[in-house]
């Protein structure tokens, strides 16, 4: 496929400082690797690369044009450099180009926030497919695209990549996508080249500030608030105490949500349920919507993200019906997803990986006074050892009996992982026992279960592999459960 140079760069400003405008392009890469004669070559910066040192081998392979922001020697070559302010800006405006600016062709739905992205994105999907649309999901655990379901490597993929899996949803007739938008994807400019119809904020708390990430809080903010100055309609939570921060300098129309009086969507009287071997809530909504909800998800958090997705789909004109038999049946993989093993107590998988998540979680579950609260948890090697003394003590303050088992040991031995989190939970008065094979973790919790027990598998969530010394061996927790229940009858 042939493409004309300043066809792909019609959307951005730019200055050809060698060479000329008028060049047909084969197509577009960003990867040296994959540099070819008459390609268009964005150079971009990453953490261990940065594409400009590729510009020889560009020159080399006969590519017709390299994009840069740097200066660059081509002395006594005829390769087209077109200069930028920012390689990776520039690159999503030329992969929309490339892929015929897809996202004009889908409501856009892009939702950001600390907890509950992935959850909410299952959520729209389920409610606005049973009100008939056709949906595409880009997010933390797979890309969906029809009936393909493509894992991921990131919440949000590179904007080539992104606008990619727009033009192959097009292509499957999907009118909807609904997509994470991480502060990473937002900082990197992964999702500009389009104008998102609906941008969502529901939360903030202090995560992925460091190497690599984010300096400080103040720029986590900043990243996330990038949203609201690229979408048309914001919906925002209105509870959050960030929310004002996040939205500062917005373009956007903004509607609110939350538990507060003032909001264009408000949830009340909320009440815990409980059956045989289920919880949930149920709750109204006022506002904008007049409705009652049934979750078949625990705790405020279920309220906060049921009720986000509601806002989103009212901006559909979604059926009360369908919101409510989506909001009854959708499940998210790793997300506080209840698997059906016992009617005598709740066996749940969550991603809860780190003291915080791991904290809010237990505390929900707390509030159905369970007979006991069990958790089975390890820690992942190679990381900080901190996270392993902090979710250790966080267990054994809120749980009746931990569990501590291996997680993903990476390079370490499990039982050196084991003992850090013993350290912690011995900062409490917490019992604990140590089983170091997961799936025999598993069994014994399960296997001593008893009526009225809330049982939480934490850590892996819906990752289904277990990483050790270099190579991943296949691990997923339901198969697992599966396999115990199995052999246990016999």
């Amino acid at each position: 496929m042939s493409m004309r140079l300043e066809d792909l760069l019609c959307e951005i400003e730019y200055e050809i400082v060698n060479g000329k405008k008028e060049r047909e392009i084969s197509c577009v890469v960003y990867n040296s690797n994959d540099i070819v004669e008459g390609c268009l070559f964005v150079c971009v910066k990453g953490a261990k690369f940065d594409g400009h040192s590729a510009v020889p081998e560009a020159i080399s392979k006969k590519a017709a044009a390299v994009v840069v922001s740097d200066t660059v020697d081509v002395m006594g070559s005829d390769i087209t450099v077109v200069k930028v302010k920012d390689t990776r800006y520039a690159m999503a405006f030329i992969a929309a180009a490339v892929n015929n600016h897809p996202a004009k062709k889908l409501t856009t739905i892009g939702i950001t926030g600390t907890k509950g992205k992935t959850t909410v994105t299952y959520m729209v999907k389920s409610i606005l497919e049973n009100a008939g649309h056709k949906v595409g999901l880009v997010g933390t655990i797979e890309t969906i695209i029809g009936d393909e379901h493509i894992p991921s490597k990131n919440t949000t993929p590179d904007s080539y990549k992104l606008q990619e899996y727009f033009a192959k949803m097009v292509e499957a007739g999907c009118d909807t996508v609904v997509m994470e938008v991480s502060s990473q994807g937002l900082m990197l400019h992964r999702t500009q080249g389009f104008v998102f119809d609906i941008g969502i904020f529901t939360n903030l708390e202090p995560d992925h500030i460091g190497p690599n990430e984010h300096k400080d809080m103040a720029d986590y903010m900043r990243c996330k608030g990038l949203l609201f100055k690229q979408c048309k309609v914001g919906i925002v939570n209105g509870d959050d105490e960030h929310v004002d921060t996040v939205t500062s300098g917005h373009t956007c129309e903004l509607l609110t949500y939350g538990l507060k009086e003032g909001v264009s969507y408000r949830a009340y009287d909320m009440r815990l349920t409980r059956g045989e071997g289920s919880i949930g809530v149920d709750f109204r909504v006022a506002g904008n919507v007049n409705m009652e909800v049934e979750v078949n998800t625990p705790g405020i958090f279920s309220v906060y993200n049921a009720l986000t997705a509601i806002a989103i789909c009212d901006q559909f004109k979604a059926d009360e019906k369908a919101v409510n038999k989506a909001l009854r049946s959708v499940t998210v993989k790793g997300r506080i997803e209840i698997i059906p093993v016992s009617d005598k107590y709740t066996l749940m998988i969550d991603y809860a990986h780190n003291a915080m998540a791991l904290n809010s979680l237990l505390k929900t579950l707390k509030e159905y006074n369970p007979h006991r609260l069990i958790t089975v948890f390890g820690c992942g090697g190679n990381r900080d050892r901190n996270r392993r003394f902090e979710m250790g003590e966080v267990s054994g303050k809120l749980s009746d009996l931990t569990i501590i088992t291996s997680d993903n040991p990476r390079d370490e031995e499990p039982l050196d992982i084991m003992e850090d989190i013993v350290t912690g939970v011995e900062k409490t008065t917490g019992n604990y026992i140590k089983i170091a094979d997961r799936k025999e973790a598993i069994r014994y919790a399960i296997t001593h279960g008893e009526p009225g027990d809330i049982i939480v598998l934490a850590g892996k969530g819906h990752e289904d592999y277990q990483e050790i010394k270099g190579v991943r061996y296949p691990m997923d927790e339901r198969i697992l459960i599966k396999e115990i229940l199995e052999e246990e009858k016999q």
